[in-house]
């Protein structure tokens, strides 16, 4: 294994990881940006946007299961859904597996949205260029997957 390949020691992989958090924040901070312009259109707010794609890949999810995979609190999560519903973007159905938690899915035009939407964006992506290789889109991944993770604990509620 050479010095490339090999796990870095804990203080320099400390170092290295500050500097992946120092470009995560900007970077968060204009894709935040770009999305909001993007969907200036379709009078979409952001959390919306992040419930409608969450039941897109997904498919129907309790407010909960949202608020976790988003790392964002059940009530802020609850608010974009009512604004979404109230949209007709999402729609209750019942849960079999709890009867208090309903299901949240999207309906026709919602799916059809965010659709449009992320086809969209799918498209600004493809532009990003620079000759990136799937190991190094599989390697970005794996890095932030960690970093992700090392912050379960914090609570986000």
């Amino acid at each position: 294994m050479n010095a490339i390949d090999a796990p870095l020691p804990p203080d320099e992989l400390a170092h290295r990881l500050t500097e992946v958090y120092d470009l995560v924040g900007p970077l968060y901070r204009r894709a935040q940006r770009s999305v909001e312009q993007g969907l200036a259109g379709d009078d979409l707010a952001v959390g919306v946007r992040a419930v409608l794609t969450l039941l897109h890949r997904n498919g129907p999810m309790t407010v909960p299961q949202m608020g976790r995979a988003q790392a964002i609190s059940r009530q802020f999560v609850q608010r974009m859904v009512n604004e979404a519903a109230g949209r007709g973007l999402t729609e209750s159905i019942p849960n079999p597996a709890h009867r208090r938690s309903s299901l949240i899915r999207l309906t026709p035009a919602g799916g059809g949205l965010i659709a449009a939407v992320l086809e969209r964006e799918h498209g600004l992506l493809r532009e990003v260029g620079g000759g990136l290789t799937d190991a190094e889109v599989t390697a970005c991944l794996r890095v932030l997957g960690r970093m992700l993770s090392a912050l379960d604990h914090v609570d986000v509620d």
